[in-house]
């Protein structure tokens, strides 16, 4: 169909031609920056050949993750990147603010699913939906998930919460190459996988508490027979390769690379293999049943071994039918022809598998569920398998493919259907982009009351045998006003063509009934309860239930449950389960068949991509509006914005309107944003041109927004450009404010430090206050004592000194002297200057009130002679007197001055 962008038909002209093949030319000459686009919306112009050669790009240089819009484009590296996947890389895309600004990664889809379950916005819980062709890493990307929501889902402070969800990540993650053994085809030449999953991890109180798997789709015919180039499952292999028994012929070869351990019970799958290496020889009586060839009695006594059951027990079922007929339900025994032994041989061998595989997955989800009470919210991953479309397309095609066709429908109907209607409501002038419906497709196969799913029903339950010419011919006719039927004239077999979003697809007729029947004798069910095996018992277990509905469905028919009936609730369970959660989608991408790594086939992807639709994904993203915002939030978030607008003296209206004012009411508050949102609006050019480079006229381009009804809608790069907007505005306003309060700031510093100062000059004050006082009291005291033993000296005054010695006026006034001067004396006694001046002798004599003679007849003791104590001046001394001095407060009392040179002496 044709696509068109914003309007623009590419196809309308040869001009529009023209400018496209030039842009196509441009952007590819580029080539060195190819692998830079992180995103393929910014591919212009989207086309198959730029999305492919972007895609080739980053994968030569090892860059295997790339968004496309709402999709995660995976390509398989096909070689271990350890650092890829690391535990350190996955904590920094959870602490990351926004993980989006990383490197697209299959951890960014995993963070946005978890802070979505952490949000608690509804709908809560999240569902990943990876798909892709086998061998696209599909399985290796739900086991990196899980490896994620293990290591993030857990309580940093309790270590029980980290042990549980520790263990139960183990066990997914040990249960995962049990699942692909049983469940997934052998890897060399495969061409298809027939099992998808969906695992859910339980969360409670947003920390991991247990998972649940769920399976559908288990192809049993693969084990039974494969198509040319095509393997069986797995876990056969692993078998052959670990007991190296004799290759059976259903095996189609042993695979050298499958050499992991094999479970428990492992002689049940053995017993399988020798099963279907029983081949029948025809009876030339047909009242006679056939016998095994004689090759093949080893395998039939070795099957019956392994399966626990009897030899002739075993046969005597395979090869003879029971029919109950009437109303009293008369049993009748009727040999089997050998096309019909054959296949009852195939059935056992299928119902044996599939309740194996049934058994399996209880076991497993056995040892990680948790309790329903226990967990609130969980995120669904959907191991799905990709579109196919072979050679020789059957039933599992059609199942295949119809999946796929509802996946499809349920991601337009989320991402391009609904985004589209969301804009018609909202009023949007925007020219829509042509997608292509798949609902005639849909009816096609499953509509009511005629679909092809319904004819092939109604065959089934027909008691009459089937024909696939006849099938053909009554779905043409019945079906021939679809758009999607189409019919291959040049056919030489029976088939019809349905046209899929993918492309058309031929299903051949024949055989196509009996699959879709999928018959299980009832002796089949009945043998298998009678195995000596604890396994097989356990597995076949008598019901009662079971033995009241087959005796009811022998009186009355009952209809027919078939192949396509079980798919079709099964899909329609998963699909309700997609419809409650906020989908997620990763497309897995395989680069060559051959598993190489470093090898892009541009043809091979090429397909894959037209496959999945990504290149129409592309386009809806890269022109639809993802950013939605309601015009209140829009308000209060970017109304900082006015501000780098120039102001005008005239306006209708005030830009900041005070909170008290009316128009802020509730039934006034659509009149009041629409001037608010027209302001905001405005100031976009201004942000344009700010963030644009000098000279470049594309960046100085405004970029799209649309205001609906009630929402604002943009892309990233407007809310971009918002953002950087309203960071400059507040990092002006902040310059602002910083520019007014560190002046006051300053002031205020200026203050407390005066203030300080003050207060400390204040206590030095008080403090020297008390040392003058203290001072002066030491003071007068002293000069009291010293007053009082002047006035002992003067008492005792020459009056009673000896006569003998005569005072002339010279001796008086140096006596007077003395006793004004009597410290200086003392300090004079104890020192070693001068000790043999006349006047030193002379103060000693006055000081000591010695008898009256000649000086020079007494000598002085000095305190370099005598150490014992000093001479009192009073009395004489009676013993030794020592000092004992503290250290003085003030600051140059223990320093002895230097002796001046005039000083007498």
């Amino acid at each position: 169909m044709t696509q068109r962008v914003n309007g623009h038909n590419p196809g309308s002209d040869g001009r529009a031609r023209e400018s496209l093949r030039e842009d196509l030319q441009e952007f590819l000459g580029g080539e060195v920056l190819l692998y830079q686009l992180d995103d393929l919306t910014k591919v212009n112009p989207v086309t198959p050949e730029t999305v492919l050669r972007c895609l080739q790009a980053r994968y030569m240089t090892d860059t295997f993750y790339t968004n496309a819009g709402c999709t995660l484009v995976a390509l398989n590296p096909f070689k271990p990147v350890p650092q890829l996947y690391s535990p350190e890389l996955m904590r920094e895309y959870h602490a990351a603010p926004q993980p989006q600004k990383l490197k697209p990664h299959v951890f960014t889809v995993g963070e946005q699913t978890y802070r979505n379950v952490k949000s608690l916005i509804e709908p809560v819980n999240q569902s990943i939906v990876v798909s892709g062709e086998s061998g696209a890493g599909k399985t290796w990307t739900s086991r990196c998930l899980m490896k994620f929501y293990a290591v993030v889902a857990t309580s940093p402070a309790s270590w029980e919460s980290h042990k549980i969800a520790e263990r139960i990540e183990q066990r997914i993650l040990k249960s995962n190459p049990v699942m692909e053994a049983f469940g997934e085809p052998g890897l060399l030449c495969t061409v298809s996988q027939e099992r998808g999953s969906f695992l859910r991890p339980s969360l409670g109180a947003q920390q991991m508490v247990g998972a649940a798997v769920q399976t559908y789709l288990l192809e049993k015919t693969r084990v039974v027979c494969q198509a040319f180039s095509e393997r069986n499952f797995h876990i056969f292999y692993q078998v052959c390769a670990k007991w190296d028994p004799q290759p059976p012929r259903r095996t189609a070869g042993v695979s050298p690379c499958l050499s992991t351990p094999t479970p428990q019970n492992v002689h049940v799958l053995a017993g399988l293999l020798h099963l279907g290496n029983i081949q029948f020889a025809a009876s030339e009586d047909e009242a006679q049943p056939c016998q095994p060839m004689d090759d093949a009695k080893c395998s039939v006594r070795t099957a019956a071994s392994l399966l626990g059951l009897q030899e002739d027990v075993l046969l005597k079922t395979v090869l003879i039918r029971t029919i109950r007929a009437g109303r009293q339900q008369q049993v009748f025994r009727k040999p089997c022809p050998q096309a019909e032994c054959d296949t009852r041989r195939d059935c056992l061998a299928k119902l044996i598998y599939a309740r194996l595989f049934d058994w399996l997955v209880s076991v497993i989800n056995s040892s990680i569920c948790a309790d329903t009470n226990s967990w609130t919210t969980f995120i669904g991953l959907l191991d799905v398998y990709g579109f196919e479309s072979f050679p020789d397309n059957s039933l599992e095609q059609l199942c295949i493919n119809y999946a796929n066709e509802k996946l499809q429908q349920h991601f337009v109907a989320h991402y391009l259907r609904a985004q589209q209607e969301e804009y018609a409501a909202e009023g949007l002038e925007w020219s829509f982009i042509s997608y292509q419906d798949n609902q005639p497709c849909l009816d096609l196969i499953e509509g009511s009351p005629i679909s092809i799913c319904s004819l092939i029903n109604e065959e089934c339950r027909l008691n009459r045998p089937s024909s696939a010419a006849q099938l053909q011919t009554r779905i043409e006719t019945a079906l021939a006003g679809s758009p999607c039927l189409g019919h291959n004239k040049l056919s030489r077999e029976p088939s019809f063509i349905v046209v899929h979003y993918a492309g058309p697809v031929r299903y051949h007729t024949g055989g196509l009934v009996e699959k879709n029947k999928d018959p299980i004798p009832p002796e089949l069910t009945g043998l298998l309860q009678q195995s000596q095996d604890p396994l097989l018992l356990g597995l076949f277990a008598t019901n009662p239930k079971e033995k009241t509905q087959e005796e009811s469905s022998g009186q009355s028919r009952a209809p027919v449950l078939t192949v396509v009936s079980k798919f079709k609730a099964s899909l329609e369970q998963l699909l309700q389960v997609l419809h409650s959660t906020t989908p997620h989608y990763i497309r897995c991408i395989k680069p060559n068949s051959q598993g190489r790594a470093q090898t892009f086939v541009q043809e091979e992807v090429l397909s894959q991509l037209e496959a999945c639709g990504l290149v129409e994904t592309i386009h809806i993203s890269a022109a639809g509006f993802p950013i939605r915002v309601s015009h209140q939030n829009f308000v209060e978030r970017y109304k900082l914005l006015r501000r780098l607008r120039p102001r005008t003296s005239s306006g209708p209206h005030s830009p900041y309107p005070a909170k008290g004012s009316p128009e802020w009411c509730p039934h006034a508050k659509e009149a009041a944003l629409e001037p608010l949102l027209q302001d905001i609006l405005h100031t976009l050019p201004v942000l344009t041109e700010t963030k644009a480079r000098p000279g470049d006229l594309a960046e100085a381009m405004p970029t799209p927004v649309h205001c609906g009804r009630t929402k604002v809608f943009m892309t990233d790069s407007m809310l971009e450009l918002l953002e950087c907007g309203r960071a400059q505005v507040l990092e002006q306003c902040a310059r602002c404010i910083q520019s007014a309060l560190i002046p006051a700031l300053w002031k205020a510093k200026a203050a407390i430090r005066s203030w300080l100062t003050r207060k400390r000059i204040q206590r030095l004050h008080a403090a020297a206050t008390v040392i003058k006082r203290t001072w002066q009291k030491w003071r007068i005291r002293m000069a009291c004592l010293a007053a009082e033993e002047l006035d002992d000296v003067e008492e005792k005054h020459p009056s009673q000194a000896p006569g003998s010695l005569s005072t002339s006026p010279l001796q008086t006034r140096l006596l007077e002297a003395v006793v004004r001067l009597w410290p200086l004396g003392l300090v004079l006694t104890n020192t070693a200057m001068g000790v043999g001046s006349f006047q030193r002798k002379l103060v000693v004599w006055a000081c000591l009130q010695l008898p009256r003679g000649s000086p020079s007849s007494y000598t002085v003791q000095t305190a370099q002679q005598d150490q014992a104590g000093v001479t009192s001046i009073r009395a004489m001394p009676q013993g030794s007197i020592k000092f004992h001095c503290k250290k003085s407060p003030l600051r140059y009392a223990d320093i002895c001055p230097e002796p001046s040179p005039y000083s007498l002496g």
